[in-house]
């Protein structure tokens, strides 16, 4: 009875495992920008929901490609899961290609070169340092922010055929208060490893989200000395978020709070600044 339940163990497994996107964060810092750009673009155009499905199949491939090659390179045995993950790989791949080929009628030739190859270049980048269980390089995080953000130009190419000005500083903003955010949540994260052990835990994430968050207010300055008002506000408050995050990131009874709710309260905060944004590049 026992070998029968280790035998159909991996049939269970293969039931339960779905690869589909699941970091959140990382889901609502490429798609905040699709929105934002699809709206301050004032048009509509059918390319943009093969952005939408291109983005969507990127991010979800990631995931299985990473168990692909742990398998290849890492794993000395064959893994149950690997099989459902190259099926899964093989049909966001389709997806991707169909999306792409859906872009290619509108994109000019070299938009889909450039940002094909930015996609390929950052999503190996992103493979190795998940092989080699790197996932919480400072330069990675930062690499990401500014890479999921991007969305954002190809939404642009995809409602006006160009990429338009305000989608240059659209793109500048979102990926330093993604920035800002991710090394705030890694901050707390250190932290609350520290709060379990007697060592000292590391203070690189806080020291670069504190840098973050000084580039957030200094921006917010010289955009309002500018006149830009609601994008000074965003900045603003972005910085006084994460700055507020950081100071209560010292308190035990703080760090002790779900990371779900941590989680909810730093969507509220994106949301909030996408609004602005939006109001401010109108």
């Amino acid at each position: 009875m026992q070998d029968q339940v280790v035998l159909n163990r991996p049939k269970e497994t293969q039931k339960k495992l779905l690869f589909l996107p699941r970091e959140h964060g990382a889901t609502a810092m490429l798609f905040t920008p699709i929105v934002c750009a699809a709206i301050l673009a004032r048009s509509w155009h059918w390319a943009e929901l093969a952005t939408f499905t291109a983005a969507f199949a990127a991010l979800a491939a990631k995931d299985p490609l990473v168990v692909l090659a742990r398998q290849r390179f890492v794993w000395k045995q064959p893994h149950p899961e690997t099989a459902i993950a190259a099926r899964w790989f093989a049909g966001w791949t389709a997806l991707l290609a169909v999306s792409g080929l859906a872009l290619l009628a509108v994109w000019p030739v070299k938009a889909i070169v450039a940002l094909g190859l930015g996609v390929a270049a950052f999503s190996a980048l992103a493979i190795v340092v998940n092989v080699r269980n790197r996932q919480r390089s400072l330069l990675f995080q930062i690499a990401s922010a500014v890479a999921l953000t991007s969305s954002s130009l190809a939404t642009s190419l995809s409602a006006t055929g160009t990429i338009k000005p305000w989608c240059w500083w659209l793109w500048l903003l979102l990926a330093l208060q993604a920035s800002a955010g991710i090394l705030v949540v890694h901050a707390r994260l250190d932290a609350r490893i520290a709060l379990r052990s007697a060592a000292r835990g590391s203070q690189e994430f806080r020291r670069a989200a504190q840098i973050a968050v000084l580039a957030l207010a200094l921006t917010a300055i010289i955009v309002g000395a500018l006149g830009h008002s609601w994008i000074a506000l965003a900045l603003l408050i972005a910085a006084t978020g994460y700055a507020y995050d950081l100071y209560r990131q010292r308190d035990s009874a703080a760090l002790q709070m779900p990371l779900t709710t941590v989680g909810q309260q730093a969507l509220a905060l994106s949301s909030v600044f996408a609004v602005l944004l939006i109001v401010g590049l109108r």
